[in-house]
């Protein structure tokens, strides 16, 4: 699973004239299965974008695809983690642990 925090290089007088662009590729991606939760930043400095994605390359070749990155308004800081406990309502993140001798 994968963080990501996006951080806006550019006013947001300039962000607001790809933002529409930005939110078709945030859709595309959700109907894709490739991100599960965006929002904004608080304060609007940038967003995150949490991502389910297997591989940290295809991630890449995804957000290289993102309008705020293709006009080099963004930069985009990657984390991946491994989810070990969460919220009944998100187990499904999980990743099964491997049993002890197996």
């Amino acid at each position: 699973m994968f963080i990501v925090s996006v951080n806006y290089k550019v006013s947001l007088d300039i962000i607001e004239q790809h933002l529409a662009a930005h939110v078709d590729y945030l859709k595309q991606q959700y109907a894709l299965g490739n991100f599960i939760a965006s929002g904004r930043q608080v304060p609007r400095t940038g967003g995150v974008i949490l991502s389910n994605m297997e591989n940290r390359e295809v991630l890449n070749a995804v957000l290289a695809q993102d309008p705020f990155n293709q006009n080099n308004l963004a930069d985009y800081i990657v984390t991946e983690f491994v989810p070990s406990m969460t919220c009944e309502e998100l187990e499904f993140l999980k990743i099964p642990q491997t049993p002890k001798g197996a």
